[in-house]
């Protein structure tokens, strides 16, 4: 069953924002600290509150520093207001975003200046490439740094490896980058989509002086992406937010037409709007396996001659780990006259691309087949039976609500079988016995 997740945004969207309405609908964020936090430089504490406003409930989530003593929540912004250090929703410690410190012009940007003068992609590429993150993940994080140094190098004629995320990049804004991916990893999703994005009038002050509202960098990044003018005087939609929206829309797969509401959930800001509620709503949609087109899965395809044996195993094992639904190795005969494997893979389209990662790296191959199959599966339930010989989970398959296939567990009836001094076939016909006559 494939999932995907439409924004609908109000009040904007920033890179804590859309972090917020992905926790809101379910995402685990003690999961995401953790797994942040191996491999971060400094570590980070997430925190996520209850909020309410104009009638609606959701999520806050706010990052901060573990080593902060005390809170910076009381910055002064650029005109001189006094706000809690998440306000505007994307203004904490020198967001990444932002990438031009729009926010508390230079006097945060010294506070941070001696951890992070020049961070630049290749950094970011390089922290990434060290995390536990899956394939998937990483991708998608580092589309989202390059797409903002992209549209930052656009603004200032550089090019996107000479683009320093510097008056931006304190690790709790690069957190709210690789949470988000990670958030979208673990709903599952494999497909985003966006409704028309709020612009904000006016300027916004900056390290720089004046910008026109919408910043320069998010402009460039909405190109392509349908907005609605307001007369809210503030920055709705962050870099950061634009970046991550843009990325998931263009580069996962398309959301359908059709499909079935799962839930929703609203993402707060903090500043509060003239006009409308501060919020970024994110639902989530499942599209049902149709009879025809199978459940989205994909079979991917490589004739290898020249790799180990030995490679290949562990690759099968890995892959099945990555969540490929099945792999097998067929012996075929290839050009020349030589032995080769035909390795094959089952796997669920939005998983395909970091699997087929995994299969280059992991072997000499230099292509692979892909392509999509229809499927029916039964309907499954796992049964325990007691045997006379110990505990045996059976799977059992159901077809139109008739039991037609039972299958005990054999590592369970294998047990079962030593510890008895029985055959294994004698405590597996035992359990089919007992669930058929259940049934």
């Amino acid at each position: 069953m494939s999932r995907y997740i439409r924004f609908d945004s109000v009040g904007g969207a920033s890179g804590d924002m859309m972090l917020s309405a992905l926790v809101a609908l379910g995402a685990d964020l003690a999961a995401i600290e953790k797994t942040i936090n191996s491999f971060f430089p400094e570590q980070l504490h997430f925190h996520a509150e209850p909020v309410s406003g104009s009638g609606l409930n959701g999520l806050r989530v706010s990052v901060h520093a573990e080593h902060h003593h005390h809170h910076h929540d009381e910055w002064p912004d650029a005109h001189g207001h006094h706000h809690h250090h998440h306000e505007g929703h994307h203004t904490r410690k020198s967001r990444l975003g932002r990438l031009l410190d729009q926010a508390f012009g230079q006097g945060h940007e010294d506070h941070h200046s001696h951890t992070h003068e020049h961070r630049g992609l290749k950094e970011i590429a390089a922290l990434l490439e060290a995390s536990p993150l899956s394939g998937a993940t990483r991708k998608r994080a580092l589309d989202v740094f390059r797409a903002l140094a992209e549209a930052e190098a656009k603004i200032h004629g550089k090019t996107p490896d000479t683009v320093h995320f510097h008056e931006v990049g304190a690790w709790d804004s690069v957190a709210d980058i690789v949470g988000a991916c990670l958030a979208l990893e673990q709903l599952g999703v494999c497909g985003v989509s966006c409704g028309p994005l709020p612009a904000g009038v006016g300027t916004i002050r900056c390290a720089h002086g004046e910008m026109p509202n919408p910043a320069p960098a998010t402009q460039e990044l909405l190109a392509g992406m349908s907005v609605v003018q307001t007369d809210e005087p503030f920055e709705l939609v962050t870099p950061t937010g634009a970046a991550l929206l843009r990325t998931w829309a263009h580069t996962l797969q398309p959301v359908p037409q059709t499909a079935t509401v799962v839930g929703s959930a609203f993402g707060f800001g903090s500043r509060t709007l003239n006009r409308r509620p501060n919020v970024l709503r994110a639902t989530l949609l499942s599209e049902q396996p149709s009879e025809a087109g199978g459940d989205g899965l994909l079979v991917m395809e490589t004739n290898l001659d020249d790799c180990s044996p030995e490679w290949i195993a562990a690759l099968t094992r890995d892959l099945l780990a990555q969540g490929a639904r099945d792999v097998w190795q067929i012996p075929i005969v290839m050009k020349k006259g030589r032995s080769g494997v035909l390795l094959g893979v089952l796997a669920e389209a939005c998983n395909a691309a970091a699997l087929r990662e995994r299969m280059f790296r992991s072997t000499t191959t230099f292509g692979i087949r892909f392509y999509p199959v229809g499927r029916e599966t039964l309907g499954r339930e796992m049964r325990a039976v007691q045997t006379p010989y110990g505990e045996v989970p059976v799977k059992l398959g159901f077809y139109k609500g008739e039991l037609v296939t039972a299958a005990p567990e054999h590592d369970a009836c294998e047990a079962c079988a030593r510890a008895h001094g029985v055959p294994v076939r004698q405590v597996y016909g035992h359990a089919v016995r007992l669930v058929r006559n259940q049934e």
